[in-house]
């Protein structure tokens, strides 16, 4: 999750929103952001997609083999 966290925190810093900010674009609360950039596991696939989709991205299955040789 500390990719995504990562992600999410420097794409928003990148537009220079405050996390109130983007919460309110994205049509999310406060706390969805906020838990997304604190690395929180416990989070809903469609809150976390409905972030996602402001910069061009959705979660999608991938392979685990894919996903470890791009680290």
């Amino acid at each position: 999750m500390k990719d995504l966290a990562e992600f999410v925190k420097s794409r928003r810093k990148q537009l220079g929103m405050t996390q109130e900010a983007f919460a309110q674009k994205a049509g999310v609360a406060l706390t969805v952001i906020r838990k997304i950039e604190q690395g929180k596991e416990n989070l809903s696939l469609s809150k976390v997609n409905q972030v996602l989709i402001m910069f061009g991205h959705v979660l999608a299955p991938i392979n685990a083999k894919d996903a470890t040789r791009n680290r």
